[in-house]
């Protein structure tokens, strides 16, 4: 060159930069850099402009961005910023997809299923989150189809659709166990029918009357004779039991009330609830059912 810019060789490129010199030649072959001049010899010849490209080259392919983008942002047809944004969009997706792969494969070495089981650990956990809703929408309306549900059921019947939008980012293995045995669960036909009978005995006067109370004082005085291993069949047991339900109670109401309790007193029911909490993120509540089941066996032993 006549004018005194300095010029640099693809070896001398490929010290400066890291480069090896199968790739500057690749580039260069590619168009993405062109030489700036030849040599006598006919080697190629870069000026400073074209070094700070391969460093520009170099730094957004090491960001795993393509060469056809790398392309358009040489030529000026899109900026760094705006491939960027779109490259960090599509990172995201595939973060994520590989958090969910390592859940389910943490899952699959846990749970040291058969191969069937394995496929189908997969195929549970990449459920779309449409999919997953549509799978507990069915359950919930094949189950209480038909019934008429008063204003508290209907609540209730929301609520057990109450599904994550998505999985989390990066799921925990508990998370996709979760998602896995919930589906176990919404598929069993027993269960819906228990969940039938349950919603028909909401119904009943004594619910209505009783429900919500004598759950709440189960978990106060049956979970306290339980750590203090009271039997239920036990003096004890009964004037424990007398602290639940009135022990005036006529014994055409004590009996309905044991009827309802033993259909309603479900622990698939209870981990139902369970496995929504953590789908979303939540803790779980407190469990009723040992509680409950401590109850259930002093009423029938106290008649």
């Amino acid at each position: 060159m006549t004018d005194g810019t300095e010029l640099y060789t693809v070896g001398q490129i490929a010290r400066r930069t890291g480069l090896s010199v199968h790739t500057i030649r690749f580039w260069s072959d590619s168009g993405l850099i062109a030489p700036t001049d030849r040599s006598a010899g006919g080697y190629r010849l870069y000026d400073a402009a074209a070094v700070a490209r391969f460093d520009l080259v170099r730094a957004l392919r090491e960001l795993g961005i393509g060469l056809e983008a790398v392309r358009r942002i040489l030529a000026r047809q899109a900026t760094v910023a705006e491939v960027a944004e779109v490259h960090a969009q599509a990172l995201d997706a595939e973060i994520k997809a590989l958090k969910l792969r390592r859940a389910v494969l943490r899952t699959i070495a846990r749970r040291g299923g058969t191969t069937e089981e394995t496929t189908m650990t997969h195929r549970l956990a990449h459920l779309s989150a449409a999919q997953r809703q549509q799978v507990i929408d069915e359950f919930v309306e094949n189950t209480f189809s038909g019934i008429a549900l008063d204003d508290d059921a209907e609540v209730v019947a929301e609520w057990m659709r109450e599904l994550p939008g998505e999985l989390p980012d990066d799921p925990a293995p508990g998370q996709v166990d979760a998602w896995i045995e919930l589906t176990d669960l919404v598929t069993d036909e027993d269960f819906r029918q228990r969940l039938r009978q349950i919603a028909l005995a909401g119904a009943s006067s004594v619910a209505s009357r009783y429900g919500l109370e004598l759950r709440s004082l189960a978990l106060r005085h049956a979970d306290r004779a339980r750590a203090e291993s009271i039997a239920p069949d036990s003096a004890e047991g009964r004037s424990i039991l007398d602290q639940i339900v009135e022990p005036g109670l006529p014994g055409v109401e004590r009996d309905e009330l044991r009827r309802w309790l033993e259909t309603v007193a479900d622990a698939r029911v209870e981990r139902y609830w369970e496995l929504i909490a953590v789908l979303n993120g939540r803790e779980p509540a407190p469990p009723a059912m040992p509680a409950l089941s401590w109850l259930l066996a002093a009423m029938r032993a106290h008649g």
